[in-house]
Parts: structure tokens; sequence; C-alpha cells
């Protein structure tokens, strides 16, 4: 390898810079007729595809460009203009990005009464209907296939990966600080964490990033609570109190598509002596989870990989009636960052199972690319246990009825078995 082909990747840059670009142009076929690395030959590409209005051509330098470097963000973009998915005048100026309006922002509300009785409807927890509470006349939904994935990539060109937020009622529980959405005409409501009753200030309204869809909810609060008296027995755990009704609440969960290819280096003792390996993990993730709400994190990591995500339902406001959904506290960007570091940790376990014990194992993270992302609600039940020696909270799987908490089988007992291996 020789610098020749750099050399003149840097001069055709320098050129284009000041718009000669004629001249450019012949430095960057140079350095791509030399070109002795894929780095070199990936940017003259690019930066040839800049120079020509010929569509076709265009095209073709893009394309060569990505199947050099997948991850290459100005090619995407060029990639994406050319096929009409993002226009020019819509990608912003990260260092000038929209601020957001401070000012007041016009509602639209829906009222979810009933047609026959005036009374309120809720979603019934058959995931296809509005049911009234007064009179049980029955409203079905449509429940077409849920939103589908977003490009990562436009969505952070554009600015519209920022969601913009729509105002909604949300009311902040003085017990515990959470947040909620409620329905439009909920005036009071009961903290699904901590069973604190409030009732609601009509005038607060904030801003929710509205979902691209929902699982519905499976089953009612009495199969909730049959689901709960059920895992308390089998546990042995006996309530000091009778445990309050389960409450149902959707949270909302972040899920990322990954691709792209990971190097890795390092040491191994082999006849005792240090080898050095190295290697390179290709990377196809479809749905890397990340929940969006702090609250219930570390249960909902037990709960998460139990969705069926492929049954959600394309997000109507409707699907909220009668319900809480807890409010979106990390944003996409940050959760991505999280979703990249949850893709590595996998790679990296996957070559330790695969080469045992590695000194000084090292990788490059620039070939992982996230390319697709939705913002999903999932439903739990929650409700709070009091036991002899112990307490915690407990969630139930809206659509599956798993169990999962903080309490351990037997109480303290149960516990100082467990931590000893039972003896």
């Amino acid at each position: 390898m020789t610098e020749y082909d750099n050399d003149l990747l840097r001069e055709g840059i320098s050129h284009f810079k000041i718009k000669e670009f004629e001249l450019a142009r012949k430095y960057f076929e140079r350095a791509l007729e030399n070109a002795d690395d894929l780095q070199t030959r990936a940017q003259a590409n690019y930066y040839l595809s800049l120079l020509t209005d010929d569509p076709i051509r265009k095209r073709d330098y893009l394309e060569e460009t990505l199947a050099i470097d997948m991850t290459h963000p100005e090619a995407r973009r060029g990639l994406a203009v050319l096929d009409g998915r993002l226009k020019s005048d819509q990608i912003v100026d990260p260092e000038a990005l929209p601020s957001q309006s401070a000012g007041t922002v016009a509602v639209q509300a829906d009222r979810f009464t009933c047609p026959k009785c005036g009374a309120r409807m809720v979603f019934a927890p058959d995931g296809v209907a509005l049911i009234c509470e007064h009179c049980s006349r029955n409203q079905r939904l449509s429940t077409k296939a849920g939103g589908g994935e977003q490009d990562f990539f436009i969505a952070m060109a554009d600015g519209s990966g920022q969601r913009a937020p729509v105002a909604v009622q949300t009311f902040l529980c003085q017990g515990c600080g959470a947040n909620f959405v409620l329905a439009p005409d909920q005036i009071s409501a009961i903290c699904a964490y901590c069973g604190s009753v409030h009732v609601v200030a009509r005038d607060e309204q904030r801003r929710m990033v509205e979902p691209d869809s929902l699982l519905p909810m499976a089953f009612d609060q009495e199969q909730a609570s049959s689901h709960l008296n059920q895992w308390m027995q089998e546990r042995k755990i006996t309530p000091v109190v009778q445990a309050q009704a389960p409450r149902g609440l959707f949270l909302p969960v972040w899920s990322f598509g990954l691709q792209g290819n990971i190097p890795w280096n390092g040491t191994v003792y082999r006849e005792k002596r240090q080898v050095p390996i190295s290697g390179e993990k290709e990377i196809l993730f479809n749905d890397v989870r990340i929940l969006a709400s702090q609250k219930l994190a570390s249960l909902m990591v037990r709960t998460l990989p139990e969705f069926d995500l492929s049954a959600a339902a394309a997000y109507d406001s409707r699907f909220l009636a009668g319900w809480m959904a807890s409010t979106c506290d990390l944003p996409m960007a940050e959760a991505s960052l999280e979703a990249r570091r949850v893709a590595v940790e996998h790679v990296r376990a996957s070559i330790r199972q695969e080469f045992g014990y590695i000194q000084d194992l090292g990788y490059s993270t620039s070939g992982l690319m996230v390319c697709a992302f939705k913002l999903i609600l999932v439903p739990v039940w929650v409700t709070q246990i009091r036991a002899l020696d112990q307490s915690g909270l407990v969630i139930i799987n809206g659509r599956t009825g798993s169990v999962h908490s903080e309490i351990h089988a037997g109480g303290l007992t149960g516990w100082l078995e467990n931590m000893l291996g039972g003896q």
C-alpha cells in the first residue's frame, strides 16, 4: 500500500472545496484507478457522485460507495434523496436544529361516550372494541397491523427522529413522581405504581411522543388477579394484607433494527503461549428493545422479551380509553445508543463463548448502523404486595399473564435458601 492514491484523493477534495470541479473530477478518477484500499475507493466514488447530474451514474457511484461502506452517512443520504425518500430541503442543519415552540398548543380531544346512553366508553381487554361501562354496548375498532418501522437515517437527517410531541392530558403522581397520559375526559386516577388516588387538574396538559403502534391488553382485571393469586400460591407467598387489585398500564418501548459488522482482535493462551486472534462478526438485529420509561425498568428487563411485537396494531388514541399510559422519558437518539450497546454486548458474549477467555479483546463499532426504529406501547398490570418480611412491586404481562416481582419465593427464608443454594 502506498500514499499515492490518498494524495490524489486529498488533492481532489481540495479542488472540490474551491469549486474547481473539472480538475477535482480528474483527481478522483485517478484516485479510483490507483486505489489500494477500500476506504479510498469509497470516498472517491462518493465525491464522483457529487460531480455528475446524470441520475444513473450518480446511483452507480453511490451504490458502489455503500457496497464498500454500508454505514457511509453522506452516501446513504444521497441515495435517499435520489430515491425520493428524502427531500433536500428537509435535511436539517445539526448545528441549527429548529427550536420547539414554547407557546400554547391547540388540543383536539376525542370524547369516548356511548352513542346509546351517553356513559363513558373504555377500551375492552379483548383488544378489538370500546365497551360502554353502563349498558355494555360494544363498538369495534380497526386493528390494522401496527405502524411499520421507520428509516433511522432519514429520521435523523430530516429531524423527524426528534418526534414532534402531541398535546395530551397528564397527571403527575405526588406519591412516587410517575407521569401518566390520561384519556381526555378522565378527572380522577389511581397511580399504577403506588396506588395513590388523585383528582386530575383539568388544565394540566403536557406533550407526549406519539407511538407508532400498540399491543392491546389480552385480559381484564379479574383475570390479572387470577394470574397473581396463582403465582403467589405456587411460590408460597402469604401477604400480611390483601394485595391491591392489579392496575392496567401501557409502557412505551423503543424497538430498533441494527446491521453491519464488528471487526475484533485479542489474544488467547494456546500451548502455554499467547496467540493473537482476530475476526469479524456480522450484525443483523431486527428487534432490539429499549424501555422508554425508567419506571419498572428492573422488572421489565425480564418481561420485555416475552412480548410478540408483530401482533401490535397501528396506534389509535382510542386504544387508551379508560387506561393509563406511562410517558416516554428516553428520547429516540439516546435509546439508539443503548441499542448499540446491547448489540455490542451480545457480540462480546458471542466471541467469548466461541473462543473462551480472550485477553485484551478489542473491537471497532464504526461499521455498526442503526437502520430502523419504532415506538410501541406494551400492556402490563401492576400492583404491590406486602409479605411477612418483605414487600415489592409485581407486574403481570398484559399479553401472556406471566408474573415478575421483586419478592422472593418463600419470603426471607426462600431468599436465604436461594443465596445458599438450598443448603
